[in-house]
């Protein structure tokens, strides 16, 4: 359901306690950790006998890693060379063990400052073991050289990076400011973050998350603050049963709609449908009900009001009904008037179910700080990145340089569920637990795609879910129906009713 993503320094913790606690040594993690690498390049590869693979080790473990790597290959019938960073004597600990053990093989060990790098032979494998997880900053000259060489090899030399390409943020998943273009790459243990990160997925190729023998009780003593969605959290989804009727399969009520902004109320209706709900309302100012139902006859009505804004009249007619409802989703195509910022101040001091604020509620967040106190314990709050800086004060660019970091202290801040979307979009729980959702696809990139999102939010909150699980559930959801929706329109032009369209087939 989640796979653990620990940070550099979660993993270095690990691999300390499992040192330090449990007595494992360094050398046989290592051992352990080139076997791996191993069985990843046969699986992706195939045989390596009589193959010319050439092993780049850098000046730290990831050097240990690919002089344990080289023994394993030779074994294996390869033809090996092995180009080292630094002088042979400079390797110290588990690195210069693995060394040792090379060494006594009499295989080529060269130095990788002296060697002319371009004029090498072009190998069948090349092994990338330069640099860590642990690398941060930019890269020295002689690293950009030897990474610009790598890149260049034809697409028929397969590229295997250990444990990360050399060049890439472990933390952020960016180059710095270029990185090794891996065929595959294999993480030892689990899959850091920067690799899981969408900006990663060209340097990494196929990823492949390995054990080395870190024992369970270090990492559940010691859990990392970020988990990769996967398949089995669709398992949270609500299970129908044949005794099912409407009245319990929950109320969805859409507070939204303004002139010109009408479509955006009836999306999340129709997808929080589409997910199973029971019942769709759609609240607006009476005057647009006609253009809003027109055409969708599923969904209900609740007009407020007599005219076309947001009113005190408008309040009144809702606040009655309130009780009928299992979820609220509060702001698609709601408008910014200053009449709708003082409806969202008054509607929150009222009690409300279960709240997903999105679009042009958060402006009216961003205009008066104070509502975030006023929000309701079970809220989820979905901006994008433009939002995210409106209500922060933060630039878009700073959103993106750290949108792990950025979710994780304003939802512990504004004490909501956050929901940061965009290409691998970011579930941040109030406690400081970071989800990170595996798709980046570009048919979600539409106009009413996050309409359709709250939607999915708000039937499965009118379920009965937690808002954490419910914002998992339906972000991985989400992003399955437009993943299948790229096979039907490769080249995108898929509109967002058919992202709901979608949801029911995907749910499996």
């Amino acid at each position: 359901m989640y796979r653990p993503l620990p940070t550099p320094d979660e993993m270095a913790h690990w691999d300390s306690a499992a040192q330090r606690d449990y007595g494992l040594l360094q050398e046989l993690l290592m051992e352990n950790a080139a076997r791996e690498a191993l069985a990843v390049l046969l699986q992706e590869y195939g045989p390596v006998e009589g193959k010319q693979v050439v092993l780049l080790a850098g000046p730290g473990n990831n050097g240990g890693d690919a002089f344990a790597l080289a023994r394993h290959l030779a074994d294996r019938g390869a033809w090996v060379s092995t180009f080292h960073v630094k002088p042979l004597e400079a390797y110290t600990g588990a690195a210069a063990y693995h060394l040792n053990l090379l060494n006594k093989l009499s295989l080529p060990l060269i130095p990788l400052s002296e060697a002319h790098i371009d004029h090498l032979r072009q190998p069948d494998v090349l092994v990338d073991g330069l640099l860590g997880t642990g690398f941060q900053g930019d890269l020295r000259p002689d690293y950009r050289q030897w990474i610009e060489y790598i890149n260049r090899l034809p697409r028929e030399v397969f590229i295997l990076s250990l444990d990360i390409p050399t060049g890439l943020n472990g933390l952020t998943g960016r180059p710095s400011p270029i990185a090794v273009r891996a065929s595959a790459t294999v993480s030892f243990e689990a899959t850091k973050l920067g690799p899981a990160l969408p900006e990663a997925a060209s340097y990494v190729g196929r990823e492949h998350a390995r054990p080395i023998g870190i024992p369970f009780r270090v990492k559940q003593a010691q859990p990392p603050g970020q988990f990769l969605l996967e398949s089995g959290v669709l398992n949270l989804l609500p299970q129908s049963n044949d005794l099912l009727h409407k009245g319990t399969a929950g109320h969805v009520l859409v507070v939204g709609g303004s002139p010109g902004l009408t479509g955006a109320p009836l999306l999340s209706a129709l997808a929080a449908l589409r997910c199973g709900a029971g019942l769709a309302s759609v609240a607006c100012p009476t005057k647009l009900a006609r253009e809003i139902k027109a055409g969708c006859p599923e969904v209900m009505l609740l007009p407020l009001g007599h005219g076309t804004s947001w009113s005190r009249d408008c309040l009144d007619d809702l606040s009655g009904a309130l009780e009928r409802f299992d979820a609220v989703i509060l702001g698609p195509g709601l408008g910014r008037s200053p009449e709708t910022g003082a409806f969202c101040r008054t509607l929150l001091a009222h009690d409300l179910p279960s709240l997903i604020g999105d679009a042009d509620f958060l402006y009216a967040l961003a205009q008066d700080s104070n509502l975030f106190t006023q929000l309701p314990p079970n809220t989820i709050l979905t901006p994008h990145p433009g939002e995210m800086a409106m209500l922060t004060g933060l630039t878009i660019d700073q959103v993106q340089a750290s949108r792990i970091e950025t979710a994780r202290e304003y939802a512990r801040k504004w004490n909501v569920v956050l929901v940061l979307k965009g290409a691998g979009t970011v579930i941040a729980s109030r406690e400081g637990a970071v989800y990170v959702s595996p798709f980046a696809c570009p048919n979600l990139a539409v106009g009413g795609s996050g309409d359709v999102l709250c939607g999915v939010l708000g039937a499965l909150l009118a379920a009965g879910l937690a808002p954490l699980a419910a914002a998992n559930a339906a972000v991985y959801w989400h992003g399955l129906a437009g993943t299948e929706l790229r096979k039907r329109f490769p080249r995108r032009g898929n509109l967002a009713r058919e992202i709901a369209d979608m949801l029911p087939h995907v749910a499996d």
